[in-house]
């Protein structure tokens, strides 16, 4: 499996993380700790979600814990998928390093930004950026999803009243679609 290919299937896993409990169990834990990102590679997780979904007149992605649903997500992957996205986060930390002499978290959100936009491809992105770019449709497709899998994202985001998410899928009940 190629490096874009296990993103790709990162990124399926987390969609389907957004809707088990387990998820939810994550969420809540008190002393909480990763089971797959180091400390500092969970910073700059809290800083990437964070310049994803930042906090505006609704929390953000790190006041949502979005870090702790990528680390389930990982802790839950293949082995090339977690490597695959470790590399993309090592990508994202190093071109930081290189041109702001610093890690992603410790950037300025406008040095966050710009690296980020340049990497957000579509379509006409560098080859010496694909690494990046695929990287961060990753974890930007993992952001939304774990963002909007929480009750900050559902009701203070969307203004979820409960009837967005249902705890249970009952099914059609129309009698010509059963049996």
């Amino acid at each position: 499996m190629n490096r874009r290919d296990a993103l790709r299937s990162l990124a399926s896993t987390a969609a389907a993380l957004a809707a088990s409990r387990t998820w939810i169990h994550v969420r809540a834990e008190q002393g909480w700790t990763p089971a797959v990102l180091t400390p500092a590679q969970d910073a700059e997780v809290v800083a990437l979600t964070e310049a994803i979904i930042p906090a505006t007149e609704t929390p953000g992605a790190k006041a949502a814990l979005v870090n702790r649903f990528v680390d389930q997500a990982l802790a839950g992957a293949g082995a090339a998928q977690r490597d695959a996205f470790l590399q993309g986060l090592a990508w994202v930390t190093a071109r930081c390093q290189a041109e702001f002499g610093q890690t992603f978290a410790a950037a300025t959100p406008e040095q966050q930004v710009s690296l980020l936009t340049r990497i957000d491809d579509d379509g006409t992105i560098a080859a010496a950026e694909q690494p990046g770019a695929d990287f961060f449709r990753t974890i930007k497709g993992m952001t939304i999803s774990g963002y909007y899998s929480t009750e900050i994202g559902l009701r203070q985001e969307l203004g979820d009243d409960g009837r967005m998410v249902l705890a249970q899928f009952e099914g059609c009940t129309h009698p010509e679609h059963q049996g």
